[in-house]
């Protein structure tokens, strides 16, 4: 077979995308179809900045979902290595394709140990979709249950959690990365510890959340809490206990999973990173709310203060919120490929972004192809966070 030239590359990877494409689609028409019932989403699709922005990161939401959970899009394994493709340009026929039932080409070529750089790409999507938005939803959980106690009581709990943030971000990022992630750290179990301890603050926000709604029905408040937290207890201690960790304390029939050692260390720092910078914004946002009137009519009612903090403080400071959301899901991503490069945290094999640049880069002048595309690809993700964001900001400055 002749290599592909690069028109005959672009239509196969258009077709590779058929299922993203069509669900993209979907996405659109529904959203658009009921936008009037959707609030703040739903007033998205009235800005072409966030429009853009939100179908960049839906592609890849989407691309990571059908690459991960249904096994489409991807070529090829992305740990496999095929003999003879080692650093082949993009359009290369794999030898024996026909025979061993293979996709004919490496689309977009192959790297320095002949894998597939376009399944590597799809399916280290995956990885950075699941790590990103779910690290940035836990830091926000423990940013909201400090940050609003602190903006609303202040005195001395505002001053100690206050301290203890900025001693947190006084660190410079990198290092504080480094120093979390590297094998001497992990091995003192401190990274298994650390989450059993961020992982209780969703628990805790949960908890609280129900309490302060319904304490005034206290047989409906039992009835709620027992079903929302004991699936929830349940998951924590599947994903705090790890085996052959010092905190392996549940039986194997009881742990059906485990968190991969790489992935839960770089979660954990990852949060613990953002979490304090999510604790100020949380806590100036809470010291200017708590200052309006509705707050002191909540008061005046004799509402309790964590219904205050959760029920009239915390819907009003939703928009700079979901606008940081989204911004910090971009920076998380940077940070998680800047990991990769350096080769912290996940494996080396790991199709992860970053993992992929830094295995290319080396040969970047002679054979472009292995880490232009994985680049391109965190570069676009981050652009469409931005362009979600600055959607989002637009939209909201209009309630």
């Amino acid at each position: 077979m002749e290599p592909l030239g690069w028109a005959d590359i672009t239509f196969r990877l258009l077709i590779r995308f058929t299922p993203v494409w069509i669900s993209l689609i979907a996405v659109f028409a529904l959203s658009i179809r009921f936008r009037r019932r959707l609030g703040l989403y739903g007033r998205l699709f009235g800005s072409p900045i966030g429009m853009v922005g939100f179908g960049v990161v839906m592609f890849w939401a989407l691309t990571a979902i059908h690459a991960g959970l249904f096994h489409l899009i991807a070529t090829h394994d992305p740990l496999t290595q095929i003999p003879g493709m080692k650093n082949s340009p993009p359009g290369t026929p794999v030898a024996d394709a026909r025979t061993s039932g293979a996709y004919a080409y490496f689309l977009l070529g192959g790297d320095n140990l002949a894998r597939d750089v376009f399944s590597r790409m799809v399916v280290g999507s995956g990885i950075v979709m699941l790590i990103a938005p779910l690290a940035t939803v836990f830091a926000f959980m423990v940013g909201i249950t400090l940050g609003l106690p602190a903006g609303y009581h202040g005195g001395r709990l505002d001053a100690g959690l206050s301290f203890i943030a900025n001693l947190i971000l006084a660190f410079p990022v990198i290092l504080l990365f480094y120093l979390l992630v590297t094998p001497e750290i992990v091995q003192t179990g401190l990274p298994s510890y650390m989450a059993a301890i961020l992982f209780v603050f969703p628990l805790v926000f949960v908890a609280v959340l129900v309490n302060a709604r319904l304490r005034i029905q206290p047989g409906k408040r039992n009835r709620v809490m027992a079903a929302t937290m004991t699936p929830l207890i349940l998951l924590y201690l599947v994903a705090v206990s790890q085996k052959d960790t010092a905190l392996s304390f549940l039986p194997a029939r009881l742990d059906p999973f485990d968190i991969p050692a790489g992935i839960l260390v770089v979660f954990v720092s990852v949060v613990f990173v953002n979490a304090p910078t999510v604790f100020r914004i949380v806590r100036g946002l809470t010291l200017d709310i708590r200052t309006r009137d509705y707050v002191a009519a909540a008061q005046t009612r004799g509402e309790g203060a964590w219904y205050i903090m959760l029920w009239e403080i915390l819907p009003n400071a939703r928009g700079p919120l979901i606008v940081d959301f989204c911004l910090r899901i971009g920076y998380t991503t940077i940070l998680l490929g800047t990991l990769g490069f350096f080769g912290l945290g996940l494996p080396p094999e790991s199709p992860d972004w970053g993992s992929t640049i830094n295995s290319g880069r080396k040969l970047l002048s002679i054979y472009p192809h292995s880490a232009l595309p994985p680049a391109f690809a965190l570069l676009s993700l981050v652009l469409g966070l931005n362009l979600l964001a600055d959607g989002l900001r637009e939209e909201s400055l209009k309630d």
